[in-house]
């Protein structure tokens, strides 16, 4: 899987894409990471990205022509989908991350200050939001986004079988109760079917238990 970002602030994305288990699957090449910095992209001497909005109105709009361009230069690699981070988009699920995990390449565009110019949309797959509420720029989203693709690749974790039964790999079904040492703390103890050795009455209890 290789996604491509297209954001103002690449260097953004370095402490969290470099740490734990998505360190792990770009040492493995299970997954890259590309980043274009949408001011490369720009023709003018301050490397402008943004402009008034048509109309008035608060803050600045990103233009169209430097997005325009910046996916333009994005080399395809296979089967790939492009994605607009965006609070007025459809809201992103476990369901997406599936879907997008089955994609070679992901190129996300991440705007920032009153959002993007309308004719992006144009050329852009879908519009994605990860909430009901406004962050300051699409980096977060974009992570977000890549984490959830990132860990259902073959491969990734530990165990592929370990994003089957967790949260929201069923729509609208929660993870069981986990436990683990010590047996008992302040007086709370783990359920003793846990501790009984046999499966076929854990996982029972722990289908009762889902959500």
């Amino acid at each position: 899987m290789r996604f491509d970002v297209i954001t103002i602030f690449p260097k953004m994305f370095s402490a969290y894409l470099g740490e734990s288990i998505i360190k792990r699957a770009q040492r493995k090449k299970l997954v890259s990471f590309h980043f274009h910095d949408l001011r490369d992209f720009t023709t003018d001497k301050h490397r402008s990205v943004d402009d008034r909005p048509y109309g008035g109105g608060p803050g600045m709009v990103m233009k169209v022509e430097s997005i325009y361009k910046a996916l333009k230069a994005v080399p395809k690699k296979g089967k790939r989908r492009v994605l607009l981070m965006s609070a007025k988009g459809k809201t992103f699920t476990q369901a997406d991350a599936r879907r997008l995990a089955k994609y070679q390449q992901i190129v996300v565009v991440c705007p920032r200050y009153e959002g993007v110019d309308e004719r992006v949309v144009d050329y852009v797959d879908e519009e994605v939001s990860i909430g009901n509420y406004v962050l300051t720029g699409g980096e977060l989203p974009a992570m977000v986004v890549m984490d959830t693709v990132t860990r259902l690749l073959p491969g990734v974790l530990g165990k592929d079988e370990s994003s089957l039964d967790e949260s929201h790999s069923q729509t609208g079904v929660l993870e069981y109760p986990q436990y683990t040492r010590p047996e008992v703390f302040r007086g709370k103890r783990v359920p003793n079917v846990l501790l009984s050795g046999d499966h076929r009455k854990i996982n029972n209890w722990r289908q009762l238990r889902r959500k």
